[in-house]
């Protein structure tokens, strides 16, 4: 019996690893328990009592990458340490000749400590996660090509991360997934790891490992772009970070290092994938340039410009509403296709354009109703043009009246006349004087002389002493008599 229970105490442990690491400013080996919530670090000593504090991660490689990946992303200053991966019954003997090593460096405990080393995500994870990315299909591939089939995927891992068959299906990822693209949007993600559980947003999609099986890979948030350190054995310039910050493209072709033969490198393009802040890099034979964008042919200059990964200005373009507009357009490596860079609000000189661009988007038709030049003229200036026959949701015919609202971009109806309804609003000549005798103790010609207090609405004399009272204004109220001369 006792040895029955032993062996289920035992088992997690045979089945997950702990992560050592080493600070270097302190020099010191400790055991990872955590990150706060201000990505600083938390460690214990690795020792006996501490063993129930420590993080325990799962073995299986796909996972542990997926994790430390998102693991490091969050933390704050990575670059002042090292990790280890170490299997749990290990972790307090291993500890010991690895600070053994630090005090007093030998070759065997340098090959140690290289041997368990995790390589950093911008070493090791960049690596792994963009290799497909280098080597993914064209922009333009056929809908009914798939790379991967539904029975290749390892199901258990799935439901294991949250995501069961019938939920991708659910969310319409399934099939993006399938033909070897990440999803377009972010998945929520739990990562259930025994003594740990994570849960994250992150973008997914299917890779093949060196085995040839099927692999989750799992796209986690980070906070920035990783610009610091050397990608594909690509050193970003200043210029080249100011341009993945700002357009989220890097706007020139680099040759980057295959991974699989570091002889080789590959003429790629670089941009930033904007939801998760990852960078992502396409070879460049895969970049494919239409022969026309929004109704502009381009001409073998333009089409070079962008496969070289530069900007280019095009006029003249032709909106889905029908009006004229200009814009610079990029090849986004990410997105594997010709993108619009005013969509962009890095940038305000984009934003502006985009503003502009906005503004002079008038549309020229209301409810399927085809304005004439006339009308849509009238339009466009702001003014309201009366239209005939729109037709509602159950056939019925009605009119109206339109106006284009210039600061909100829209079109305002209604079934009245707005021009009359505000002319209507004004008030009368009659209403101003009413208000001026009332509110404000003054007179017309018609009862300046009256001395009696006057009826709302009154803006004449209506009996017979006040039309006395207007006729003889110098007159007293009662008649005096008279002091002629007697005859």
């Amino acid at each position: 019996m006792s040895e029955q229970i032993l062996e289920k105490t035992e088992s997690p442990e045979q089945l997950s690893e702990i992560l050592l690491v080493l600070d270097k400013e302190k020099m010191k080996i400790m055991a990872v328990k955590g990150i706060d919530e201000n990505g600083k670090l938390e460690t214990v000593e690795p020792t006996k009592k501490n063993q129930n504090q420590f993080m325990r991660v799962d073995k299986q490689g796909d996972l542990f990458s997926n994790f430390f990946s998102n693991f490091f992303s969050q933390l704050k200053n990575p670059t002042n340490f090292s990790f280890f991966k170490i299997p749990a019954p290990l972790t307090i003997n291993l500890a010991k000749e690895m600070q053994k090593q630090i005090q007093n460096p030998t070759p065997e405990g340098e090959q140690l400590m290289k041997q368990h080393e995790l390589k950093t995500e911008r070493e090791e994870n960049h690596k792994q996660e963009n290799t497909n990315n280098m080597e993914t299909t064209p922009t333009t591939p056929d809908t009914n090509e798939y790379k991967y089939k539904p029975e290749q995927i390892d199901w258990e891992t799935m439901n294991n991360l949250g995501l069961s068959k019938e939920k991708l299906e659910k969310l319409n990822l399934l099939d993006p997934l399938l033909k070897g693209y990440k999803t377009n949007e972010l998945v929520p993600v739990s990562l259930n790891l025994g003594t740990a559980v994570t849960r994250m947003d992150a973008r997914l999609s299917l890779q093949s490992n060196d085995d040839g099986q099927v692999v989750v890979a799992i796209h986690g948030i980070r906070k920035e772009p990783n610009l610091n350190f050397e990608f594909f054995g690509h050193s970003f310039s200043q210029a080249d970070k100011n341009n993945l910050l700002e357009t989220g493209n890097m706007g020139r072709v680099v040759n980057l290092v295959n991974s699989k033969n570091p002889n080789e490198t590959i003429p790629s393009i670089i941009s930033v994938d904007r939801l998760t802040n990852e960078l992502v890099a396409l070879r460049t034979e895969f970049i494919k340039i239409p022969d026309e964008l929004k109704g502009v042919k381009l001409n073998d200059e333009q089409k070079q410009t962008l496969m070289e990964g530069k900007p280019l200005y095009l006029e003249g373009m032709i909106s889905k509403k029908g009006t004229e507009f200009d814009a610079t357009v990029q090849f986004n490596a990410d997105k594997r296709f010709v993108e619009f860079q005013f969509d962009r609000n890095n940038s305000n000189k984009q934003t502006q354009d985009k503003q502009q661009n906005q503004s002079q988007e008038v549309p020229k038709t209301f409810r399927d109703k085809e304005l004439d030049k006339e009308q849509y003229q009238k339009f466009k200036d702001g003014q309201t043009v009366y239209v005939s026959g729109l037709v509602d949701k159950k056939g019925k015919e009605y009119n109206g009246y339109i106006t284009f609202n210039k600061e909100t971009n829209k079109t305002d109806f209604s079934f009245q006349n707005p021009d009359k309804i505000k002319e209507q609003a004004k008030p009368t000549e009659a209403h101003k004087t009413q208000t001026a005798v009332n509110s404000e103790g003054k007179t017309n010609e018609t009862t300046k002389n009256i001395k009696e207090s006057l009826e709302s609405g009154q803006t004449n004399p209506n009996n017979r002493k006040q039309q006395e009272q207007h006729e003889a204004p110098d007159a007293p109220d009662a008649p005096a008599k008279s002091k002629g001369r007697k005859m």
